[in-house]
């Protein structure tokens, strides 16, 4: 059940090196979380997807939107990282599940091989390399949070029952459909009658199978030359009044879940709906929703444990955040960094051939 509650805690972005030699620095360290150092690439890169997802969620006020999630940037970098820590002090890889994850992508792209895989991510300019550590990365952040956090988390029926009573009317919802469709194509039939009375003939006889105890899925996957086939002919998200065709939602939502329509002439060929979902509309009852009233408590006490969690995993650990930079998750039990004497000689020496090389 568990769902990432906000993106900062789930980055995927490959660590850079902070040097190549002792006297050739690349790259500019902006904190460090025990062994581990945050570069201000990483950073940077943090930034520009934060504007692009801004750009794409809401244009008008994509400013507006990528200046309030700035300000968490370094938190959620360094949240990564002690979550990653954590992860390798319980033993999670991730390994298994990156597989089977690889594997599922490549069945939904419809490839044969991993090797596909691998060669369709850099066709679009993407390191296969880079993606499965981010994905590894996803992974095991998620398990950590779920076995240290979420696995302690529980709901009641009484807070379902008040989040339901609170919440009545943006729960309130229009009547919908969920479709699924079988198709028999006419469109290399042309004018030929005789190539469309035996598409016509041949969804009949899909039909009276299906009406003899088929199951309509199995039907679509082996015969619909719809491009929902592979998914059992689901047509996907539900349809409300006004999205349909007029003879089709006439049609539809005059039916009841599970039941089926006849065979439909349209301009694609010859077509047999069923309706896997009926939705009423109004506020639908608290049996109805149960799962999604559970989800919603649910993440609403995660996020501030799972915010308490990773304040106690940085009073645990050594974090250096370097000046003019800020983590909004720090604690004010969190020990400052001991700098000694020869730390700070050798700080200054790093800081001078810094300057040299113009990074400061």
């Amino acid at each position: 059940m568990f769902k990432a509650p906000f993106r900062l805690i789930l980055l995927a972005l490959v660590a850079a090196p902070a040097l190549v030699s002792a006297d050739t620095v690349v790259e500019e360290i902006i904190a460090r979380v025990n062994n581990q150092i945050i570069t201000r690439t990483q950073y940077q890169r943090e930034q520009q997807q934060l504007k692009e997802e801004a750009q794409q969620q809401n244009p008008e006020h994509a400013d507006q939107i990528a200046a309030e999630g700035q300000k968490d940037i370094l938190r959620g970098l360094i949240d990564r990282q002690l979550l990653l820590e954590k992860g390798k002090d319980l033993g999670i890889t991730a390994d298994t599940d990156l597989v089977k994850r690889l594997d599922e992508m490549r069945k939904q792209m419809k490839l044969t091989s991993i090797d596909d895989l691998e060669k369709a991510a850099e066709a679009q300019g993407v390191s296969f390399e880079d993606f499965k550590q981010n994905m590894r990365t996803e992974i095991i952040t998620q398990q950590v949070i779920q076995r240290e956090v979420g696995g302690h988390i529980n709901v009641t029926k009484e807070e379902e029952q008040r989040f339901y009573d609170l919440h009545k009317h943006d729960l309130e919802r229009k009547e919908q459909v969920k479709l699924s469709e079988i198709l028999v194509s006419t469109e290399q039939a042309g004018d030929d009658q005789q190539k469309i009375d035996a598409a016509k003939a041949k969804a009949e006889d899909l039909l009276k199978q299906i009406r003899a105890g088929a199951s309509f899925e199995e039907i679509a996957k082996k015969n619909s030359d719809g491009a929902t086939a592979a998914q059992g002919g689901d047509l996907g998200e539900a349809f409300e009044r006004g999205k349909l065709a007029k003879q089709l939602e006439d049609l539809t939502f005059g039916m009841k879940k599970d039941q089926m329509s006849d065979v439909i002439r349209t301009k694609q060929g010859f077509v047999i709906l069923k309706v896997t979902e009926h939705q009423s509309a109004g506020i639908p009852a608290m049996s109805e929703i149960e799962n999604r009233l559970q989800e919603a408590v649910y993440m609403q006490k995660l996020q501030p444990a799972l915010r308490d969690y990773l304040k106690k995993l940085r009073e645990e650990a050594f974090v250096d955040i370097k000046p003019g930079y800020v983590d909004t998750g720090a604690s004010a039990n969190q020990s400052k960094p001991v700098v000694t004497t020869a730390a700070k000689e050798a700080s200054a020496r790093e800081l001078k051939k810094k300057k040299k090389i113009g990074l400061f």
